[in-house]
């Protein structure tokens, strides 16, 4: 019988998950926000990236820390938030963060490198009617 293995499995699985969630909510009133991206990228939650986004933002020069922390990001990270941001510029509350990162990945990506991202072609496709 697994069933006991499987359910501490599961609860070991669901502790490393509130950790992580604590860890991100403390990065994020520390202002830690390149680990925060990271971290919410690599719990894969969209609404948690674009969060961290909104309140890099509403810092004082909140555009080029904005610059500053994608441009640090990995290619999988930006590849990510690539495909978070198609789904937030469709909502017209999120339109505006999704446009500043959209608009640091292009100024700071060369074109070559933006056109090996995966999915970026239907990534662009999917932009550009709400661009």
């Amino acid at each position: 019988d697994v069933t006991e293995i499987e359910e501490k499995e599961a609860q070991a699985k669901q502790e490393e998950q509130i950790m992580k969630e604590q860890e991100l909510s403390n990065l994020l009133h520390e202002k830690r926000y390149l680990k925060a991206l990271g971290l919410a990228i690599s719990l894969d939650r969209p609404h948690t990236v674009l969060t961290v986004v909104k309140a890099i933002l509403k810092e004082p020069e909140g555009r080029r820390h904005l610059q500053e922390n994608i441009v640090r990001l990995r290619k999988d990270q930006k590849e990510a938030v690539l495909g978070f941001l198609v789904t937030w510029n469709t909502n017209s509350r999120n339109c505006h963060e999704a446009q500043a990162v959209m608009e640091t990945l292009l100024k700071h990506e060369a074109p070559d490198t933006l056109l090996q991202f995966s999915g970026i072609k239907s990534a662009v496709e999917s932009l550009l009617p709400y661009t």
